[in-house]
């Protein structure tokens, strides 16, 4: 198991835990817990925000990379690359509008 598949595991387990108390109130009770949601919520953004940084910034790397070494093929790249973050960065505003919506 690597680095980041251990960080994932944890985050979960941390978001879960926050989570339950949410989960298992009746409809009637939800009044006393509104921190609980607005917390889960926190968190659910917090991680959207830093998996699309990171994968942003993964991209971004690896594209200044290739164009360092093929300096012929760079427009190609940089197009590719910005394609890529566009559509990270789409499914990055999905996740927190489902993440403050609720």
């Amino acid at each position: 198991m690597n680095r980041l598949s251990k960080i994932a595991a944890l985050t979960m387990l941390i978001l879960f835990a926050v989570a339950s108390p949410v989960w298992a109130a009746e409809a009637g009770a939800a009044a006393g817990t509104s921190w609980q949601i607005l917390s889960g919520a926190a968190i659910g953004a917090g991680l959207v925000i830093i998996g699309a940084g990171y994968g942003i910034g993964k991209i971004g790397s690896c594209a200044v990379e290739s164009m360092a070494r093929q300096p012929e093929v760079a427009g190609n790249i940089q197009t590719a690359m910005i394609i890529a973050a566009a559509l990270i960065e789409g499914a990055t505003f999905f996740g927190l509008i489902v993440c403050i919506a609720k």
